[in-house]
């Protein structure tokens, strides 16, 4: 047997990363308690030397390499950028909050490069075994973070409940690619892609593996009903630590979808698009009607979150319609934007969060932001921005990508019945009814920044690049629902030279 020399270029910026990690143990290791400093900027390099290696490496083309289980491609290479800017902007925003805390410590800053890493595999994975390597990579580093406060009772029980259902998700979606497996006798996605097309495969036994698969992937997405772990770490988790998972895992939880659902079970949309719509559907009613029970803001935040999954899917949901595909790319570019969309406003929703916080007080109740208008008219504009882009309020960029995605629903419903009632339509009429009833408890937090008395008058204390960059995601989320065709576009070009 001759052992074939994998092309280690393409994945530069994965090796790069690890590297860096082995790197940053060291480092750590000899820097004393004055040297903290050292640890996140080791990290903040790391980030920015491997997006530059990605624009680097970056030629448009679809490249193979470890034996086909490792694509480059630009759809990949737009998503890591997204992932490395939303990893940089956490650690800016979460260090102030960590160091009052006596948790900014080098391990912190290690498991969130090794999570990082864990997702830059899982977008980049074609094989069901670097899905799978990605995959527990990521997971194990956030069960880690979710329990770095370790004096903290209910952050251990937020981290043991995620630890417990997280392996379950992952044994329903090991059972479903075994299944798979078993059905097609390959891993590579591609070649699951091959049998498929060419009808070699047991269909019974594909559906049935497929059913686990699209179970584990929802679990990772957080949408009904896989969402039980979502409220209860997204409270117990450091608020630090909360940011981190609501943000770039949800890019590469879609990345990991795209790759498994698109690139390798394209000729099963019709059993998985069914799947997603129900579960979107679900997860679009009780995220929003749960938000509206919720008095603590991570919480609120939480639900608020599988609701906007359960939109992206409604992205994925309208791909492949009657057996026609001309509508696939439009409808998967939308489910993109709102994925990029999503994490651009949880950054700066958490964001908010973290500049409210101090040592020894927590701003995740939502009367901590009663009357912020009077402590702080700027950062209380930021964050009137980012819950009316959240609640889809013209014009900012929530809007834009629920308007995306209501579009490429209704585009699909068009294509099944041109003239006629059908169940598209159904899903985006009920789509748009819950995200009027979700924008009460958005417009909530507006009430009562503008219209209560302020009972919290200390100064809002944060760093200057803390300040600087929580402005500057708000007026991103602003001028992006302004101008929002470039990001649609560049959405759009990565996944026409990706897929």
């Amino acid at each position: 047997m001759n052992f074939v020399i994998p092309d280690f270029y393409p994945a530069s910026a994965e090796i790069f990363v690890v590297i860096m990690a082995c790197v940053l143990l060291l480092a750590d290791l000899y820097a004393g308690e004055k040297q903290r400093w050292l640890s996140f900027f080791l990290t903040q390099l790391t980030l920015v030397a491997a997006a530059a290696i990605t624009l680097v490496t970056l030629d448009g083309q679809v490249v193979m390499t470890f034996s086909n289980m490792y694509v480059d491609d630009l759809m990949g290479d737009f998503l890591k950028l997204v992932v490395y800017l939303a990893v940089a902007v956490t650690l800016i925003y979460g260090r102030g909050y960590m160091a009052a805390r006596g948790m900014e410590r080098g391990d912190f800053y290690l498991l969130v490069l090794f999570a990082t890493l864990g997702m830059m595999v899982m977008i980049s994975a074609n094989n069901f075994l670097t899905i799978y390597l990605g995959l527990e990579l990521l997971s194990l580093a956030l069960y880690a973070l979710v329990a770095l406060d370790r004096e903290s009772p209910r952050a251990t029980e937020a981290a043991m409940k995620y630890f417990v259902l997280g392996a379950l998700a992952s044994g329903l979606l090991l059972y479903g690619m075994s299944m798979i497996y078993g059905a097609t006798g390959t891993l590579d996605l591609s070649g699951v892609s091959q049998a498929l097309a060419h009808g070699v495969a047991n269909n019974t036994v594909l559906v049935f593996g497929l059913v686990f698969v699209v179970a584990g992937l929802s679990f990772k997405l957080g949408v009904v009903p896989f969402h039980m772990w979502i409220p209860d770490v997204y409270h117990g988790a450091p608020t630090a630590v909360t940011l981190f998972i609501g943000s770039a895992p949800k890019i590469a939880a879609f990345a990991m979808a795209m790759r498994l659902l698109v690139n390798g079970m394209f000729d099963l949309a019709v059993h998985w698009q069914n799947m997603l719509m129900i579960l979107a559907v679900l997860s679009i009613g009780l995220g929003n009607l749960a938000a509206i029970a919720q008095t603590n803001i991570k919480r609120m935040l939480a639900y608020s979150a599988i609701s906007h999954m359960g939109f992206m899917l409604l992205g994925l949901v309208s791909g492949v319609v009657a057996g026609a595909r001309h509508l696939a790319l439009n409808a998967y570019s939308s489910a993109m934007f709102y994925a990029v969309s999503y994490v651009l406003m949880s950054l700066a929703a958490f964001g908010m969060i973290l500049l409210l916080s101090r040592a020894g007080f927590e701003a995740e109740e939502l009367e901590d932001f009663k009357g912020l208008n009077q402590r702080s008219p700027w950062f209380a504009g930021v964050m009137l921005i980012v819950m009316l882009s959240m609640a889809g309020v013209p014009f900012f960029i929530g809007f834009f990508a629920k308007l995306a995605v209501l579009q490429a629903l209704v585009a699909a419903g068009t294509a099944v019945v041109p003239e006629g009632w059908n169940i598209y339509y159904s899903v985006a009429v009920f789509a748009v009814m819950f995200s009027l009833i979700g924008a009460y408890y958005y417009l909530r937090v507006v009430k009562l920044m503008y219209f209560d008395k302020a009972t919290d008058t200390a100064p809002i204390h944060a760093s200057f690049d803390m300040r600087v960059l929580l402005s500057a995601n708000g007026i991103a989320v602003a001028v992006f629902g302004i101008m929002p065709q470039a990001l649609m576009s560049l959405c759009a070009f990565a996944l026409l030279r990706s897929l």
